[in-house]
């Protein structure tokens, strides 16, 4: 069953502000999606290189 009084007219303007509150979300969320994309991009496949770790290359001396 439709409804018996469709007002198109008042149901886009009743819509207008949660269409444009979700529109704005997916738009952060892509940003923020792309921010850590070129991040993760920006690391490489070193990510802790410049923490100062040595490699255990060779045993410690005691």
């Amino acid at each position: 069953m439709s409804a018996p009084d469709t007002n198109i007219d008042r149901q886009a303007k009743r819509h207008k502000g949660p269409l444009w509150g979700m529109l704005t979300a997916v738009a952060v969320a892509g940003l923020l999606l792309l921010g850590y994309l070129l991040w993760i991009a920006e690391e490489g496949d070193a990510p802790y290189e410049d923490q100062g770790t040595a490699p255990a290359s060779a045993p410690a001396s005691e």
